[in-house]
């Protein structure tokens, strides 16, 4: 199966316990929070029917876990000056812009589970 995820860029790692994890961080404008939550619904509907019965921290035995982390970002634009006889800068801060909706998604879990997740999504 190939991937359908354009948001979502998974990096992978893995632990001395024989655990790996896939990080993704995404950061969308308000008109584009609809498709990066359904990739990540995507991601989660799979890990959920493909693994049903062993979600939950490793720690109680879980195979596989996720955490999923959101936030709003505002930024503003500023103009910069700086006098050399001064030696100072002037700031001028615009204002605030549109938000940012910024999310990180981690996931994973025992061996099996991330050969499957990388196939599934096409991570390497």
């Amino acid at each position: 199966m190939g991937t359908e995820l354009n948001y979502l860029v998974f990096d992978y790692s893995d632990n001395t316990e024989g655990l790996g994890h896939f990080v993704a961080m995404a950061s969308v404008t308000p008109e584009r929070v609809a498709a990066l939550r359904a990739e990540i619904a995507l991601v989660l509907d799979w890990a959920f029917d493909a693994f049903p019965h062993s979600h939950g921290p490793f720690e109680d035995g879980g195979e596989w876990d996720h955490d999923l982390q959101g936030r709003l970002e505002f930024s503003a634009e500023e103009s910069l000056s700086y006098d050399p006889v001064a030696r100072a800068f002037t700031v001028h801060v615009g204002p605030a812009g549109v938000a940012r909706h910024a999310v990180t998604f981690s996931i994973g879990g025992v061996p099996e589970f991330c050969g499957a997740f990388a196939r599934r999504f096409g991570v390497e």
